[in-house]
């Protein structure tokens, strides 16, 4: 019997799916998917969840081994399964389904380290909604027996979506706020570890994907500019920034949690290629520092 081609349907083919979509097509795998902006190499698919988009992506989507779904909750549930999940259920092929999550499901621990075995406890509405999102692709796997995966992420950064432009957009603060520190993630580490798991699944595995060395953001942002051969942003003290603060900004930094990446490596053998904000900012400038400088 000749192997199946492996073929990605991924909701959301946005700024991570994109990069995990560019890595699978290097390995000779077939990705289809959604997007707002069709991309170049992949069958792209217009959806927010109206029947006759449903109809449209079914037969495409009933061909793939192996889903991810990179879109955010709505306040009524995930938009996704409420579309699909009976589509989903009639899949023969599939082999893996993941879905990625948010640390921000751990809430605020005063900054204690969590890992997957930590309870939940979000903070605010956001993390309820990803909690019930979780659950909710969870029960696939009781109901249906389909091999879902949650991946938990905290904020993600890489080429062209990092501190570098906040920087040059001038929309970057250096916030005091010691001890408070915050874990991030490289969209290349993102993929690897994607695939990692599309290659040993354990359907109901629940994954953090983070990097080695949690800092405060100020620290990230003085070398992003040391870097840059720029002078940093003044230091601002976090209950004077507060008070110009959004509903989210406040939520982000209402949190303070050390997550742990344990499982990642222990059980996908995941070797981060950049365990740190240093190594990330500094593959960030060499691949495209000239663009900061104009």
């Amino acid at each position: 019997m000749v192997n199946k081609q492996p073929h990605l349907f991924c909701f959301g083919l946005g700024y991570t799916g994109t990069v995990l979509a560019g890595s699978l097509r290097d390995l000779g795998w077939q990705v289809s998917g959604t997007t707002r902006e069709p991309s170049d190499g992949s069958d792209a698919y217009p959806f927010s969840g109206h029947a006759e988009e449903v109809e449209a992506i079914a037969a495409t989507l009933r061909t793939a081994t192996h889903v991810l779904s990179t879109i955010p909750t709505m306040e009524l549930g995930d938009p996704i399964l409420a579309a699909v999940e009976q589509v989903l259920a009639e899949c023969e092929d599939l082999t893996w389904i993941g879905y990625l999550s948010t640390t921000g499901v751990y809430g605020n621990t005063d900054g204690a380290v969590v890992d997957e075995t930590t309870p939940t406890n979000p903070s605010g509405e956001r993390g309820m909604r990803r909690v019930r999102a979780e659950k909710q692709w969870l029960n696939l796997y009781g109901a249906f027996d389909l091999p879902v995966h949650v991946f938990r992420l905290p904020g993600i950064y890489g080429p062209g979506r990092s501190v570098f432009d906040q920087l040059k957009h001038g929309k970057s603060q250096r916030i005091l706020k010691p001890g408070h520190k915050f874990n991030r993630i490289h969209v290349d580490d993102i993929a690897q570890a994607l695939i990692a798991s599309m290659k040993q699944p354990d359907p109901g595995a629940i994954y953090n994907v983070c990097d080695d060395h949690p800092v405060e953001p100020a620290e990230v942002t003085a070398y992003a500019c040391e870097v840059m051969g720029t002078e940093p942003p003044p230091l601002i003290d976090f209950f004077e920034a507060e008070k110009s603060m959004s509903a989210m900004g406040r939520s982000f930094w209402n949190d303070n949690r050390l997550v742990s990446n344990g499982r990642i490596k222990s059980e996908l053998g995941v070797a981060l290629i950049h365990p740190d904000y240093k190594s990330g900012l500094d593959a960030i400038w060499a691949l495209m520092g000239s663009q900061y400088d104009e």
